[in-house]
């Protein structure tokens, strides 16, 4: 198995198939930090949030102020449930790289999904601040807006969102295209939320919806609807 073998497996969604690939290759080369920065995405994927974590420590143990390795622990924790961790490692992120936008929406979007909804704002007012042409960020700020009942304030945002992105969706197609620039390392392509789509959250679909932007209205409404019900036995455990 080759590092570039396990890396297609990972970009197809073969995450088992990668597993094994990363393994094998940490069993020889290991301590090697991106051999286990992969292994660690991948775990998250499937659910193995003890196992990833291992990973996660094992790299900011290599560099303590990776503000990517602090980062990807954190929604590591998150999906585990332990947002009181996870909040603690996003703020130490955004403290050590205080002029990248994407820290702030990473931060938003997390707490958006613990019910802080002001505090999502504020980041994603912030993160526009540092990248006035964040499609991303107007659009999932205005999902905020239409939480908290500011109709005017969220209309706005998602036309600014749509004006950035110059697409005017088409009422008979259902695909989206790829849009907006990248913020970190990798940024799954956008697809649409099925209402027949599980509730268990996992960790593909935190990714995928975190760093994605649904620029049709109905889509737009249809994916807030979603993560509203996906996320309402979450708030309890550990907010």
């Amino acid at each position: 198995m080759s590092f570039e073998k396990g890396i297609a497996l990972y970009k197809e969604g073969k995450f088992e198939e990668a597993l094994v690939c990363f393994d094998e290759l940490i069993s020889v080369h290991s301590g090697k930090a991106e051999l286990h920065l992969y292994r660690g995405r991948i775990l998250t994927r499937l659910g193995k949030g003890e196992a990833a974590l291992e990973d996660f420590d094992l790299l900011i143990a290599l560099e303590p102020y990776n503000t990517d390795y602090i980062s990807d622990r954190g929604v590591v924790l998150h999906l585990m449930g332990r947002n009181e961790e996870a909040l603690g490692e996003l703020d130490r992120a955004a403290n050590l790289d205080p002029r990248n936008p994407y820290r702030y929406s990473s931060r938003a979007f997390f707490k958006d999904r613990i019910g802080d909804f002001q505090g999502a704002i504020e980041d994603y007012e912030k993160a526009i601040e540092l990248d006035p042409e964040d499609a991303v960020a107007y659009n999932n700020k205005g999902l905020v807006e239409e939480k908290l009942g500011f109709k005017e304030r969220s209309k706005k945002s998602f036309e600014k969102a749509d004006d950035l992105v110059g697409y005017k969706p088409n009422p008979t197609n259902d695909k989206l295209p790829p849009i907006g620039t990248k913020k970190s390392a990798e940024i799954p392509v956008a697809a649409p939320i099925q209402p027949s789509e599980s509730k268990k959250m996992s960790a593909n679909h935190f990714w995928t919806t975190l760093r994605s932007l649904f620029s049709n209205s109905s889509t737009r409404k249809e994916f807030g609807d979603f993560l509203k019900g996906f996320f309402s036995g979450k708030k309890s455990k550990n907010s």
